[in-house]
């Protein structure tokens, strides 16, 4: 069975990828397994005990053919880096090579503009402004779309508050179940059993 490897550290954002998770489990169809730069248990954000399945280096010593997308989870740990990792750059070039997609949500988008995957595909973020405020060499002001996800061939980007949309636009890459099936599922959590 394929994976989708999760990025996580120390204070990630748990809830942009609660829905994601169980929605993949639920259908058997693919494994969901953690990866950070060490196997070293780490509290999320919401201060759950987590121990990572992989470090970044099992990857790189294992099959590219066992995974099937990347996922970079949100959370603190992009910004106070100052958006530099060069394990994640590496893990996201190998993806790329492979033509495996990327999806990354929160500042984890930010980080993607950073390292210049972003110049020349459409995507978005925590808005333009962050981007440019947060990335001097920042080039693809011309491909930022103001939605809360966009999903490309290579990346899907979304900003921090779109969790729900985040999910909808991976399980729908990754053909969980049909289209109409997944759109309700988003639907009926978006706007819930009663109008406010």
């Amino acid at each position: 069975m394929q994976e989708i490897l999760i990025y996580i550290e120390e204070g990630y954002a748990d809830w942009e990828i609660a829905h994601l998770g169980y929605q993949i489990k639920s259908t058997n169809k693919y494994d969901v397994k953690t990866l950070s730069k060490t196997k070293d248990s780490l509290f999320s954000m919401s201060h759950l005990y987590v121990t990572p399945d992989y470090d970044v280096n099992d990857i790189h010593k294992s099959d590219i053919s066992k995974y099937k997308m990347l996922v970079l989870c949100g959370g603190m740990f992009w910004s106070q880096a100052q958006f530099v990792n060069e394990d994640v750059r590496k893990l996201v070039d190998l993806f790329i090579m492979n033509k495996l997609p990327v999806a990354a949500i929160c500042d984890a988008t930010t980080f993607l503009a950073f390292n210049g995957y972003l110049e020349n595909v459409e995507h978005t973020g925590n808005t333009i402004h962050h981007i440019i405020q947060s990335c001097p060499n920042y080039q693809g002001h011309k491909y930022y779309v103001n939605r809360q996800c966009v999903s490309g061939e290579q990346f899907i980007t979304a900003n921090g508050t779109s969790v729900l949309e985040f999910a909808r636009d991976i399980l729908k890459r990754l053909s969980v179940k049909p289209d109409k099936e997944i759109e309700a599922w988003y639907q009926f959590r978006k706007k819930g059993i009663y109008s406010e």
